[in-house]
């Protein structure tokens, strides 16, 4: 009997010590009738958008674990009044304090030691907050085509995207953030000194892994892969390869249409650039509608950049493709360019009652200063709408960051303008900052520099004779599109799943837009037909394809190529498939000038001197990862489950004895009887 009730005392301890040591779970206490469940009301997983590691020739950017293993610790929200940690913590941090926050990490090694990791608040609808932008107050200033880099094109520039940090960082969704508030409140309120909620972060990076700490040794490793992705050209109308007759001068109008951000898949860019894009893809709308402009003196070509936030990758490679006379640009040629129109950040130009534009000029050529008077003549003929085009301050050092630059690079006597919503600094204050979204355009802005840019191509088109004022006066840009344009790239509902966009491609994702370049996986040989182009890219094109297009003799559905010459198929990708056109539409690859893809592997090239922007450029690549992970449990502390094991061990020990005790007891009363 003494040893049945040893055995009984047993079982209660393990049933003690595995109800002390159990952890918390999270949910509302419902029924487990699984492993996964259990696990799943143990962990919760969080919505969140990683800070990864990026390289270049010099060294590292952007954020991952230290090592390769998941990083854990508490969670403790810091506030202004409560700005010291007294152990490693992860940082439930205000999004009004990250550039603060970041800059003293950077600045602080003994604090720095005590950061595993940081969690963003999202600010959601109640963004109170005047500026935000992570990035340098002279953007990508090593590529300006002068010598003053002092100039505060973006005054509210921190620069802290592009410092290296050796812990996560996670931008979290709304949800989330109410979520863990509560969490850390639960850690504020815990008095007894062993129980915490945590994060676990799985952050690990291949390049930190494998030790290559620069995009040549990363690459050579393969544990890395180059930024890039496409860009893409039209031309209204086409031009027919191979014709003298259509080799006109060429006015050149361009935008970009990727963003950055301190959190990879946050790039959303609304005002810079898609605001730039959304006006000109309208303006080709409108163009498309007039007869006759085969009977204009110069071509008009368009010209979609990618990858211009990291070193102007689209706009340096379109450049070099020229220089090469590469099929993706075949039918046209560098020497035809005669003036360059780009069209920059649009979207916050109405500050009064009516939408102002500034045109920075590349000096003062007299082509240049065209530009500026087609786009006073615009700005006229639009009458009662009232939108004005003023130039830029001669105070200005020059262009401000744009594709531009790389024109003129390549030939300062580029005859170019860009079209801004500023004159000396930028009026967007959140810049590279997730918080350039929707909220922070205005649809009324972008449709007026449409219909801006849309008249002054035209009057540009028509060079010295007369301008048919009646046709002029026709152009008009399609309001509706404006806005669906933007609910389609800018928005999570509909985003890319909108009818615009899917009546051109299949997207693959169907989560938030987002304008980050990406990375180019392998041969970029494939340029009209590339496997894996992304889904703003492959909109671009076709919308550009449909819009610049005669149409074509042969009616038949297509799914690819079209058999005769200069004809693409537009909205191959659709279930009832695509139809031929007859479009000078082209996609064309959008990465350093200084990778090459030779032997099935990327390896960097030296500086050429044919390139005058390649002695500069970072040759920006993206670390490999396995899997980008964050949840949050209830652990105990090491030292309480140091106790348990103790106290379990002394229970033992004690049952033990009991039973040794119990037998020699039970030998004597038996002896006895």
């Amino acid at each position: 009997m003494a040893a049945g009730s040893a055995l009984a005392l047993v079982a209660a301890a393990v049933c003690l010590a595995f109800a002390v040591l159990a952890p918390a779970v999270f949910g509302d206490g419902a029924t487990l009738e699984s492993v996964p469940d259990l696990v799943k009301a143990m962990y919760l997983n969080i919505e969140s958008f990683p800070c990864v590691r990026l390289l270049n020739l010099s060294g590292e950017i952007g954020c991952s674990n230290p090592g390769s293993e998941k990083i854990i610790a508490p969670i403790v929200r810091l506030t202004k009044g409560s700005d010291q940690l007294v152990q490693p913590s992860t940082v439930l941090l205000p999004l009004d304090q990250m550039s603060d926050f970041f800059l003293r990490v950077s600045n602080d090694p003994e604090f720095h030691q005590k950061v595993s990791g940081v969690l963003i608040e999202s600010n959601g609808a109640n963004n109170n907050l005047q500026e935000l932008s992570p990035d340098r107050k002279f953007p990508q200033d090593a590529f300006a085509p002068y010598s003053n880099r002092s100039h505060d094109w973006n005054p509210a520039g921190s620069g802290i995207m592009w410092n290296r940090y050796d812990f996560p960082v996670f931008l979290l969704s709304e949800e989330s953030t109410r979520i863990l508030q509560k969490v850390s409140e639960k850690n504020k309120k815990t008095d007894n000194g062993y129980k915490a909620n945590v994060a676990e972060f799985d952050l690990v990076m291949q390049t930190t892994k494998a030790q290559t700490h620069d995009s040549a040794s990363c690459l050579k490793e393969r544990s890395c892969l180059p930024l890039g992705g496409h860009s893409v050209w039209a031309s209204l109308p086409p031009i027919k390869n191979g014709s003298t007759e259509h080799h006109k001068p060429i006015i050149l109008a361009i935008t970009s249409q990727d963003s950055a951000s301190f959190f990879r898949d946050r790039s959303i860019g609304s005002d810079s650039p898609i605001s730039g894009l959304i006006a000109l893809l309208t303006a080709v709308d409108a163009l498309s509608h007039i007869l006759d402009l085969s009977n204009l003196k110069k071509q008009l070509v368009f010209a979609v950049f990618n990858g211009e936030a990291w070193g102007y990758l689209g706009s340096r490679k379109f450049l070099q493709e020229l220089d090469k006379g590469a099929d993706s640009v075949n039918g046209i040629n560098s020497l035809m360019i005669d003036q360059v129109l780009e069209i920059g950040s649009v979207g916050k130009a109405v500050i009064e009652e009516y939408p102002s534009f500034y045109v920075h000029a590349a000096g003062n050529s007299s082509a240049s200063k065209k530009i500026l008077d087609a786009l006073q003549r615009a700005s006229k003929s639009l009458g009662s709408d009232n939108v004005k085009v003023k130039q830029a301050a001669s105070s200005n050092p020059g262009v401000p960051p744009s594709s531009l630059m790389s024109f003129i690079r390549k030939n300062m006597s580029t005859s170019g303008v860009v079209l801004e919503d500023f004159d000396s600094h930028f009026s967007n204050r959140f810049y590279h900052s997730y918080l350039d979204n929707p909220a922070n355009i205005n649809s009324s802005s972008i449709a007026a520099a449409a219909a801006l840019i849309a008249r002054s191509l035209y009057i540009l088109a028509s060079a010295d004779s007369v301008v048919d004022l009646m046709t002029l006066n026709t152009i008009k840009v399609n309001v509706s599109l404006v806005e669906e344009l933007i609910g389609c790239l800018l928005t999570c509902n509909p985003g890319l799943s909108c009818g615009l966009v899917k009546s051109f491609i299949s997207p693959s994702s169907s989560s938030c837009p987002s304008h980050y370049v990406g990375v180019f996986l392998d041969d970029p040989s494939g340029t009209q037909f590339p496997s894996y182009a992304d889904d703003t890219s492959r909109f671009v094109w076709n919308f550009l394809a449909d819009r610049t297009s005669t149409s074509a003799g042969n009616k038949s559905s297509c799914t690819g190529k079209c058999g005769d010459e200069g004809e693409v198929c537009v909205g191959a990708e659709v279930e009832a498939g695509g139809r031929c056109v007859v479009s000078t539409t082209r996609y064309v690859p959008a990465y350093s000038t200084r990778v090459k893809f030779e032997d099935n592997a990327w390896h960097v090239l030296p500086a050429n001197s044919s390139d005058p922007m390649g002695a500069v450029d970072p040759v920006w690549t993206e670390s490999y990862w396995n899997t980008i992970g964050l949840r949050v449990y209830a652990a105990q502390d090491s030292t309480y489950d140091w106790l348990i094991l103790l106290a379990g061990l002394s229970i033992t020990a004690a049952s033990y004895c009991a039973v040794h005790v119990g037998r020699s007891y039970i030998s004597k009363v038996v002896k006895r009887d």
